[in-house]
């Protein structure tokens, strides 16, 4: 295997969190078990495989690697990818694909699909994205990976199996759909994209970004060009019910040590140990 960019890995449960995310540098998640990702700011050569992509803005450091992702899938005779994007990216994508395409002299098959803040999507039976808004200096989403399962619906429990088969076969519908937040991603984002979707606060694993945490910058200046700071993770503590938290995207304006001290010194039980800064 190629190792030609940064990955860093986690394991929660059953879930892989695999990527690199740094501000202004590059930004890449995928999940394998999933089989999707968010953002292409640079293409890892290990996650080619991966055939289904969300991109949450337009900034290079995000989606700058779009071309290169479907041009080694192209190479390497995998099915064209399927890539969904802000709906107003879609055109000036279409558009930059092209021309690449005739300057290279290789086609670059993908599926470029529009999302808009609200819509849902159904990947498999077992698998639906939801999509807010989110609060950035452009068009900007963010997502929530939701496990569908069905359940016996409570006045149905106490029946047989046989009883239970005998109610579908009359067209009785005895299961309720039941859904789990897996997966959430904030992409680019100042607090008001976290405060729009409630989900993501109770999602099992929950991706934001942390841009800064110097107590030195303003946050009226970095909430003006989209982005958190860790003051306003610690206004939001108690809403916090996911599993694991996962805070990257940290500014170059620091070192790694600044990034941890600053952290530690604010939150010493790091949101009881569910904190985990991606440096």
């Amino acid at each position: 295997m190629v190792n030609n960019l940064p990955v860093k890995t986690l394991t929660h449960k059953d879930l892989t969190i695999e990527g690199y995310s740094r501000a202004a540098v590059q930004t890449y998640w995928r999940i394998p078990e999933l089989k999707l990702g968010f953002d292409l700011g640079a293409q890892p050569w290990s996650f080619m495989g991966t055939p289904t992509w969300f991109v949450s803005h337009t900034h290079m450091d995000h989606m700058i690697a779009l071309p290169v992702y479907v041009a080694r899938r192209r190479m390497m005779k995998m099915e064209p990818p399927v890539i969904y994007l802000p709906e107003a990216a879609i055109e000036p994508m279409g558009r930059v694909l092209r021309l690449l395409s005739r300057m290279d002299r290789g086609r670059l098959p993908c599926q470029l699909l529009p999302l808009k803040p609200g819509d849902e999507l159904e990947l498999s039976r077992e698998q639906v994205v939801t999509v807010s808004p989110t609060t950035h200096t452009v068009p900007s989403l963010g997502f929530v990976v939701w496990e569908r399962r069905r359940k016996l619906k409570p006045e149905f429990q106490c029946l047989e199996g046989r009883q239970i088969r005998d109610l579908r076969l009359g067209g009785t519908d005895v299961t309720n759909e039941v859904r789990i937040p897996r997966v959430a991603y904030l992409g680019d984002s100042s607090p008001g994209g976290l405060d729009a979707c409630p989900a993501m606060f109770e999602a099992e694993v929950l991706i934001m970004e942390l841009t800064f945490v110097s107590p030195r910058h303003r946050k009226d200046r970095i909430h003006k060009f989209g982005h958190m700071h860790l003051d306003d993770l610690l206004e939001r503590r108690e809403q916090f019910h996911n599993e694991l938290v996962i805070a990257s995207h940290f500014s170059t304006r620091y070192h790694s040590s600044q990034i941890r001290d600053c952290v530690a010194k604010a939150l010493p039980d790091m949101l009881d140990g569910r904190l985990h800064l991606w440096i």
